[in-house]
């Protein structure tokens, strides 16, 4: 949530509204620091320290949130103490900025991250009532049906290397083209391994996103997963031509005076995209060529779908593919495809009896 796109005319510009905790108040920007001091030997650590490194990011850029909200507004007071600021009335205006910008789930969230980010800030003030507000939040939350922007991960990666050919083909414009073989081989490489946004994102050349005796490899550390684990994914050969293309034509032309080795390259800053504006040009690239706005989390939904609709001789194919220990976990959150398939055969029996 650190940043995002706003559109007006024919004019883009990418504007931040988390404050990173280098621009906190003082007092909140060492609070915070002391929560995720790590511990030492036998002195333990600070109260975000055991937490994992994706639930502190999250937490971080939820308050952060909170603080870019007081500052737009003018209510950013930089001389109170830690979390003091975070108060019914503060809150209150927060909710009604939120609500008119993002959907009620989101909404939950980000409450929810801020409150448990002035716990950790402020862990003896009383936030009570704010959990009392969280609550009311749940009982109005109305999450999207996925049901109707269910692809199988095959549309997915075809969508993708369409993409690339059409671009390799007949597009005559440079810019045009690395956008094309880029927005390609984003939606075919996520196709073909399902992983978190935020790691997807942050995938950096040599490190994360490596060759490996001929073959590209996702490989993300511990840290950087919400499970704690790591997680290592072999990208299908198939790709490397697409993949030495992106890197060698089109990313030198897309990148812009800072080195870096991102991985995914936004062409209008030149630099690495925020997982933000990488989940939305996602959603904007799958919405024109399949039909459907399939946002990188879905991208689970679709591989956990696809490997309980063909996979039915691996058993737990979906959960090692999205890195769950507990099947249950992919089913109950991912796996659509058992409702699906009884719906569409349900509909042909319909239409047997119409005489379609």
């Amino acid at each position: 949530m650190t940043g995002t796109n706003i559109s007006s005319g024919n004019s883009t510009r990418e504007y931040r509204i988390s404050l990173l905790v280098h621009d906190w108040p003082e007092a909140d920007r060492r609070a915070w620091e002391d929560a995720c001091r790590p511990g030492l030997r036998l002195k333990a650590g600070g109260a975000a320290s055991s937490l994992a490194q994706a639930s502190r990011n999250d937490f971080e850029n939820s308050y952060g949130a909170f603080l870019g909200f007081l500052q737009r507004k003018d209510r950013l007071d930089r001389h109170q103490p830690a979390a003091a600021q975070v108060t019914p009335r503060n809150v209150e205006a927060y909710i009604t900025d939120l609500t008119a910008r993002v959907g009620s789930v989101t909404v939950h969230t980000y409450v929810h991250q801020m409150r448990r980010a002035a716990e950790l800030l402020a862990p003896r003030a009383d936030f009570s009532w704010l959990a009392e507000i969280e609550k009311d939040l749940a009982l109005v939350m109305e999450p999207r049906s996925k049901y109707d922007r269910l692809v199988f991960s095959g549309q997915l990666v075809k969508a993708g290397l369409t993409l690339i050919a059409e671009a390799k083909e007949f597009i005559g414009r440079d810019l045009a083209r690395a956008l094309g073989i880029r927005n390609g081989l984003m939606i075919a490489i996520l196709g073909f391994c399902p992983i978190r946004r935020k790691n997807y994102a942050d995938l950096e050349i040599g490190r994360t996103f490596k060759e490996v005796h001929g073959r590209w490899w996702i490989a993300l550390p511990g840290s950087s997963t919400k499970s704690g684990r790591p997680e290592e994914r072999c990208v299908p050969k198939l790709l490397n031509p697409s993949i030495d293309l992106y890197l060698n034509q089109s990313r030198p032309l897309l990148l812009g005076s800072t080195p870096t080795d991102a991985l995914w390259i936004s062409s209008i800053t030149g630099r690495p995209f925020t997982k933000n504006n990488l989940s939305t040009l996602i959603s904007k690239v799958t919405l024109q060529t399949v039909g459907i706005d399939v946002s990188p989390h879905l991208f689970r939904t679709a591989a956990a779908s696809t490997a309980a609709a063909y996979g039915s001789n691996t058993p737990h194919l979906a959960s090692a593919l999205l890195n769950h220990t507990d099947p249950r976990v992919t089913e109950e959150h991912y796996n659509r495809a058992t409702s699906v398939s009884a719906s569409k055969a349900y509909a042909d029996i319909i239409k047997g009896y119409l005489g379609d």
